[in-house]
C-alpha cells in the first residue's frame, strides 16, 4: 500500500505518540509537526521523532499539498476547531479522543464532514492499540462465546498529578471524565455487541479523593443499554503507586456460551507483560497471551484515506460514540465533592 504522507497539528497528550509512531512503522512520511506553546510532552515527542521538524505555523502544514492526513492530540476543547480547519483545508483527520467536548462542536464536524467528504478518525487507542482487544474480537466473530449480552468496562488511570496541565483539571476544558476517559469504553460496548446505537440508562460523576480540584472529576460511570446489549462503564483517576503501570484497564465480554476478560495493561496475579486473554465457554478455561496479534486500524486507516472506505471504523460510529459519551456527560448526576 502506498504510504501517507502525515502532519501533526497540537501534541498536548502523550497518545500522539502512539498515533504517530503506528503510521511512521507502517512506511507513512511525516513532513512536520505544529503545537501551541511548550506542552509537557514536548521533550518526549522531540525525543521520539527527532527527524521530524517543528513548523512555526500551523497554515504550512494545512496549505501543503502534499500531507494527506492531519494528526492531533491537543487540548480537548479545541480538537474539534482545529479538526474542522484541517478537513476545510483538504486533509483527513485522526485525533485522539475525546473527539469533542460539547453538542455543538459535534454537529459542526457532522456538517464539515458531510460538506468536505473529508474522514475524522478517532484513535480509540484502548481498542485500537491494543492487541489483545484484536484477539477478543477473533474470538467473537468465530463464535467462542455465543451471542454478545453485555460488556463490562473499565478504565482506572493513575493521576499523576505532578505531570498533568492546568487543562487537566478544567472541566470546560477537558470536557469530563466520560466525555474524555468512557468515549473508549462507549466504543467497545457498540463495537462488541454489534449495536448502532444506544440508550444512556444512567450515568454519575464524582469528585471523592480531590476536594480542593473542583474541576476534576475522579470518578465516572455509566449503564448503557441497546437492542443489541447492554453495558457497564466505570472509570476513575485512582490507581494506586503499586500498581506497575498507568492503570489496569480491563474488559468483560459476556456472552450465551462463554465469556472473555481482558487484562489490557497487567496482571495483577503476576504473569508477566500486558494483553492478558482469559477465555472461558463450554471447552476452554485458558489464558492466552495476546501481545503478539496485529493491530489492523493503522493500516485499515490508510487503506480508508486511499480508497475512500469505512475499514477501519464507520464514521457514523465515531459520531456515535461521541454522542453517547456527550449525552451521559450531560445527564450525570454529580456526587461528593461535585455537588
Amino acid at each position: 500500500m502506498e504510504p501517507l504522507t502525515l502532519g501533526v497539528i497540537d501534541i498536548d497528550h502523550r497518545h500522539i505518540y502512539g498515533q504517530l509512531a503506528n503510521l511512521l512503522a507502517l512506511g507513512c512520511t511525516c513532513k512536520g509537526w505544529w503545537t501551541e506553546g511548550e506542552p509537557g510532552t514536548l521533550e518526549g515527542f522531540v525525543e521520539r521523532f527527532p527527524d521530524v521538524p517543528r513548523v512555526a505555523d500551523r497554515r504550512a502544514l494545512l496549505d501543503d499539498p502534499e500531507i494527506d492526513v492531519i494528526l492531533m492530540a491537543g487540548i480537548p476543547a479545541v480538537r474539534a476547531d482545529h479538526a474542522i480547519e484541517a478537513m476545510r483545508a483538504g486533509k483527513d483527520v485522526m485525533t485522539d479522543k475525546p473527539g469533542c467536548t460539547t453538542m455543538e462542536q459535534l454537529a459542526a464536524l457532522r456538517t464539515c464532514v458531510a460538506e468536505t467528504g473529508r474522514i475524522w478518525s478517532i484513535d480509540f487507542s484502548e481498542r485500537f492499540e491494543v492487541p489483545a482487544v484484536s484477539r477478543a474480537a477473533e474470538l467473537v466473530r468465530a463464535g467462542a462465546i455465543g451471542q454478545v449480552v453485555q460488556t463490562v468496562g473499565l478504565g482506572p488511570h493513575r493521576l499523576n498529578r505532578d505531570t498533568r496541565p492546568d487543562w487537566f483539571f478544567e472541566e470546560e476544558r477537558y470536557g469530563g471524565i466520560l466525555t474524555d476517559i468512557a468515549s473508549h469504553q462507549i466504543d467497545q460496548f457498540l463495537f462488541f455487541t454489534g449495536a448502532e446505537d444506544a440508550e444512556v440508562v444512567s450515568a454519575s460523576v464524582g469528585n471523592f479523593a480531590n476536594p480542593d480540584d473542583k474541576g476534576l472529576q475522579d470518578f465516572g460511570e455509566i449503564l448503557l443499554r441497546s437492542e443489541a446489549g447492554q453495558g457497564y462503564i466505570r472509570v476513575d483517576w485512582y490507581t494506586p503507586d503499586a500498581l506497575p503501570t498507568w492503570g489496569d484497564g480491563r474488559l468483560t465480554i459476556l456472552g450465551t456460551e462463554g465469556y472473555i476478560e481482558l487484562r489490557k495493561y497487567v496482571d495483577v496475579a503476576g504473569r508477566p507483560g500486558t494483553d492478558h486473554l482469559f477465555l472461558v465457554n463450554g471447552d476452554r478455561c485458558e489464558h492466552i497471551d495476546a501481545s503478539g496479534d496485529p493491530l489492523p486500524y493503522f493500516e485499515n486507516f490508510m487503506r480508508d484515506v486511499r480508497d475512500r472506505s469505512e475499514t477501519a471504523m464507520a464514521q457514523s460510529h465515531c459520531f456515535k460514540v461521541m454522542e453517547l459519551a456527550l449525552q451521559a456527560q450531560e445527564k450525570a448526576v454529580r456526587l461528593g465533592n461535585l455537588q
